[in-house]
């Protein structure tokens, strides 16, 4: 194949591609001062979190249901009284229990997982805190060695 059949290739190949997908990324600057990727977590985030995701928790189970018995007994009455109100109203609890008890659930996971996020984070750093002493004691041991 010649490279000018190679090129009339690729030209034809790029015509019939109307859309491609593109990955955002960090442009390489060449510099070597900013650290590679840019996800960083620190404890005091992963703490931060969890521990909003646990108050919210708390405080939806202590407040979300303030209105439930209120709301069935209302609903009941106007059932009673022939209203079709009292069905609507019966539905509308339900359907608040049902949202509420899933952000309950919600809230739990993202606490739970924050916390353990927390913890496989800070043994990975105890782990590779390990292995680069591990490699600076090794390397002292080398250089001692050969009188550098």
């Amino acid at each position: 194949m010649a490279w000018d059949e190679w090129e009339q290739l690729k030209s034809k190949a790029a015509q019939k591609q109307s859309t491609h997908m593109r990955l955002n990324r960090v442009p390489d600057d060449g510099g070597g001062s900013t650290p590679q990727g840019d996800l960083t977590v620190n404890h005091k985030d992963l703490a931060a979190i969890g521990d909003r995701a646990f108050k919210l928790w708390q405080d939806l189970g202590r407040y979300g249901r303030d209105a439930w018995s209120s709301s069935q007994t209302a609903a009941s009455d106007l059932t009673t009284q022939g209203f079709k109100l009292g069905g609507a109203l019966d539905h509308v609890q339900q359907r608040w229990e049902e949202q509420l008890t899933s952000l309950l659930d919600a809230c739990a996971h993202i606490s739970n997982h924050m916390d353990y996020t927390k913890k496989a984070h800070q043994g990975d750093e105890f782990y590779i805190a390990g292995q680069i002493s591990s490699i600076s004691t090794l390397d002292k041991g080398f250089s001692e060695g050969t009188g550098h």
